[in-house]
């Protein structure tokens, strides 16, 4: 266990749907009004982060001798065309422990309370019931549970799939390999990608964070537009400052994926959630419950 979660040093680094009912009518780009199938929205708990030295988290000493709690949430997007798992949570070598773990430079201090295969039962849901899985990146953070789902389709975006592939990263950091090396199936991303083809699920390529960090893109009926953020931003203060993290892959490409990201968001007029932020995980609706 010590081997995966060691990587803490280096980097820091909602939904059962078997109901295909329509929803409201849009036009596609050919100017075609077509008819939104329903999808429902589910939120999971996949862990619990405790930033000791918060000042990882800004280029500057910004946060110099301050600490936080983020939360780790993983997601599953239900579609009438097959079930989508967004991001994997920490370790599941961590459950059970009778502690949290603390990376030896006291950075991080990290736990999780239960695995995935467990928690998809509330919703009526097992690994095998999944057409997709994507990661945000491939951080530890985010993968934990990844090769549960090997026999889903990854959907990664090229550049991340090299890095995460990369002998460099076999050798520097081997568990974060080992996390994703049982997902076989994989279609290589070169930008963004409409899930289903219908508009309702789109990967967007916001790269800086990793070479091929993505957000997702959901339009939920009554709810509307929402994006969820991956590491683009750990908590609000970063988002409004643009505030860049030291371990960021790229800082003039994160900056840029900020704009591109504002921007669309301005766009569709969606509701942003922040994936590590206590408080966005706390406002959204937890399995049984959903956002649909």
């Amino acid at each position: 266990m010590k081997r995966i979660v060691l990587v803490i040093v280096s980097i820091f680094v909602v939904f059962s749907c078997k109901d295909h009912k329509k929803e409201m009518a849009h036009t596609d780009s050919s100017g075609t009004e077509t008819q939104r199938p329903e999808i429902k929205l589910y939120v999971f708990d996949g862990g619990t982060v405790q930033v000791n030295k918060l000042g990882l988290f800004s280029q500057d000493d910004t946060y110099e001798g301050q600490n936080a709690e983020f939360a780790d949430a993983f997601y599953v997007i239900s579609h009438p065309d097959g079930n989508l798992m967004w991001d994997a949570g920490l370790p599941e070598n961590l459950v059970g422990l009778t502690e949290p773990y603390t990376s030896p430079d006291g950075a991080f201090t990290v736990s999780r309370k239960d695995s995935v295969i467990n928690q998809l039962k509330r919703i009526g849901l097992a690994p095998a019931d999944f057409k997709y899985i994507a990661l945000s990146h491939t951080h530890f953070d985010h993968s934990g549970h990844a090769n549960v789902f090997k026999e889903a389709t990854w959907l990664v975006q090229e550049e991340e799939y090299d890095f995460i592939t990369s002998k460099e990263t076999r050798k520097n950091n081997p568990d974060s390999y080992n996390a994703i090396k049982e997902l076989t199936r994989i279609k290589k991303l070169k930008g963004d990608f409409d899930v289903f083809g219908d508009g309702s699920v789109i990967l967007k390529f916001m790269p800086g964070h990793t070479p091929g960090h993505q957000i997702l893109f959901v339009d939920l009926k009554g709810h509307g537009p929402l994006l969820l953020t991956g590491d683009l931003y750990h908590f609000s203060d970063n988002r409004k400052f643009r505030r860049v993290p030291i371990f960021n892959y790229d800082i003039s490409k994160t900056r840029a994926s900020m704009d591109a990201f504002e921007a669309f968001a301005k766009e569709k007029k969606a509701k942003v959630y922040l994936q590590h932020s206590k408080e966005d995980f706390n406002e959204m609706p937890k399995a049984p419950e959903y956002l649909k």
